[in-house]
């Protein structure tokens, strides 16, 4: 039986790995959760599955979460009680889904501690992907992908040698407005941004992917987690979301992940690969009448793709400054502050302003952090 902890565990991916739980007791086991404010959701959660050791964010929260779950279950909260849930004795298996650069430090810490990661954070790799693959390799950690198109990829490379890879195609939906005009966006609201035509999702990813950023830090992370240059990573964007993304090899053939958009389908591949076990969601009817379409990137309807691409290239801290300008600015957004089509001017004008360091270790990688949520909070 494999033990989890869930980093994120009240969120999307969250609650979408508990559900791949529920439906094999017999194989999975919930050693610990942590959640944010959500408390109510995580006592629901305690009281079903009985994992050792639940988190919130602070002590407050704690005490509310206290009176209402079994006495045997611990309780614990703040920065401290998160790495707590990533480093749990019990616990072999941790999925990383808290949302944001948040999710970096406890993803640390349980790689330290030898646990094999599902990687649903992709801010991790974006902000400090050479740190954390290294210290991978060192501990000899596995880091799976949860991400669709990152699983996609996974998926498809299995058995395949990862020299004749040629490029990598990740799909791209076009996000909530992919029907509109750069003009339109003016007057879009918040309500609209998070009506996603396809997914599921929190609220900062599907605001991340109406502006392609998300797809932008997809590609920094498939840098990091398939050791690919910037050259062979391609994006195209794919209304349908049915094919999750592709590989071309030197014989130019392409191989496709196919099926429907449901996040506990990868969500359960890194949990069992290389074995696959029955899942209790609708199959891909190909007996229905659908098509599939795809349709080249336009970079100036969507400049935050291009300004990803850019700082992957460039590298050193430019990644972490755009994934914390892109946070607080897309925060600022959800709160009515700024207008949609404000958030990639202004996470420009954020990474003009930067200094570039080079080589950053993890203390370079946080002052770069914070230098850039103020700065967002700013401009």
């Amino acid at each position: 039986m494999k033990s989890i902890s869930i980093l994120g565990s009240t969120g999307s991916i969250g609650t979408q790995t508990l559900e791949v739980v529920e439906e094999h007791p017999e194989r999975f086991h919930v050693a610990a959760l942590a959640a944010g404010t959500n408390w109510e959701v995580l006592v629901k959660q305690a009281n079903r599955f009985r994992p050792r050791l639940v988190s919130v964010a602070t002590k407050e929260l704690a005490d509310k979460v206290r009176q209402h779950i079994p006495l045997d279950i611990k309780v614990t909260y703040g920065v401290d009680g998160v790495a707590e849930v990533a480093t749990h004795p019990q616990a072999d298996f941790v999925v990383s889904a808290m949302v944001g650069s948040v999710g970096l430090a406890p993803t640390l810490l349980a790689i330290e501690a030898g646990k094999t990661i599902g990687l649903a954070n992709k801010e991790t790799l974006v902000s400090a992907g050479h740190i954390v693959m290294k210290l991978a390799a060192e501990k000899n950690v596995q880091i799976l992908p949860i991400d669709s198109e990152h699983s996609a990829i996974y998926q498809c490379l299995q058995g395949e040698d990862r020299k004749a890879i040629k490029r990598i195609i990740l799909t791209a939906s076009g996000g909530s407005f992919r029907d509109k005009s750069r003009e339109e966006l003016h007057q879009v609201t918040v309500e609209q941004a998070l009506s996603h035509p396809n997914w599921k999702m929190g609220a900062k990813i599907t605001i991340d992917s109406a502006t392609m950023m998300n797809k932008g830090l997809e590609v920094i992370e498939a840098h990091w987690l398939f050791s690919l240059p910037f050259s062979q990573i391609e994006c195209v964007l794919h209304r349908e979301s049915i094919v999750h993304s592709m590989v071309e090899f030197s014989d130019r053939a392409i191989m496709a992940q196919v099926g429907t958009p449901d996040m506990k389908i990868p969500i359960q591949y890194a949990m069992t690969q290389p074995e696959r076990i029955p899942l209790q969601t609708p199959s891909l009817d190909f007996n229905q009448i659908f098509s599939l379409n795809f349709a080249p990137i336009d970079w100036s309807r969507y400049p935050a793709l291009k300004l990803a691409y850019q700082c992957g290239e460039m590298g050193a801290t430019m990644p972490t400054v755009l994934n914390a300008a892109n946070e607080v600015i897309v925060d600022r957004f959800l709160k009515g502050l700024i207008p949609f089509a404000e958030i990639e001017p202004k996470i420009e004008k954020v990474l003009e302003k930067h200094q570039m360091i080079a080589e950053p270790q993890l203390e370079a990688i946080w002052e770069a952090d914070h230098w850039a949520r103020r700065e967002a909070s700013l401009v």
